[in-house]
């Protein structure tokens, strides 16, 4: 067989180089923008000429789809470091989680992945192609691994609303701006969530925030 009927992106060397485009791929969709960061900037950042750039992703949507799966990859990766790390004798599980997922929350996947999410309300293409990785994300939280691993809780709807509590009040924390007293305010709702996230772990103490 020709060599020339083999892919390139099965080489070695194509392999490291679209590794570098989608490395730079998402630490510019964190740094500057999904919109700022077009190809031919990403292409810059990866010090590739248009043509090479072309010749591993034709188009911007090639380029998205590859970028959001390597950003999955990495999140996941943040989670597997997390879980391996040895448990601390004497600190609630569920308050370390929240401290560990907080601190991923800064880190440069999850900047990139949150930047994807909020250009993708306006673009159709970005928001179709996020919709699986938005899926599959969500659902890893309830099959026990991740946030819910962490946290160590079970898989009733009691146990499901205090990881989505602790979740999602932190993904909205760490997206919001406060223009004042920034430390302690973050601290005290820190604090909060910890102590609401505990209140449903621990059947003792769940009637001001659990219905049934």
């Amino acid at each position: 067989m020709d060599a020339r009927t083999y892919p390139a992106k099965a080489t070695p060397k194509s392999q490291r180089t679209r590794a570098r485009i989608l490395d730079a791929a998402m630490r510019l969709f964190a740094e500057m923008g999904y919109h700022a960061a077009t190809n031919a900037v990403i292409a810059d950042a990866a010090q590739l000429t248009r043509g090479a750039m072309l010749y591993h992703f034709a188009t911007r949507e090639e380029l998205v789809e590859a970028a959001i799966a390597h950003i999955e990859l990495h999140r996941a990766r943040l989670f597997e470091q997390a879980a391996s790390g040895p448990a601390t004798p004497g600190v609630d599980a569920a308050e370390h989680a929240i401290d560990v997922y907080w601190s991923m929350l800064h880190e440069l996947p999850f900047q990139a992945f949150a930047e994807l999410e909020a250009a993708a309300r306006t673009d159709p293409m970005l928001d179709e192609r996020l919709a699986s990785a938005r899926s599959a994300f969500d659902h890893a939280q309830l099959g026990g691994d991740r946030f819910g691993a962490m946290v160590q809780a079970g898989d009733d709807p009691r146990f499901q609303t205090s990881r989505d509590l602790g979740r999602f009040l932190l993904e909205g924390l760490a997206k919001g701006s406060m223009t004042y007293d920034e430390i302690a305010r973050r601290e005290r709702l820190l604090t909060v969530v910890k102590r609401a996230v505990r209140m449903l772990n621990r059947k003792g103490d769940l009637h001001d925030l659990w219905t049934d």
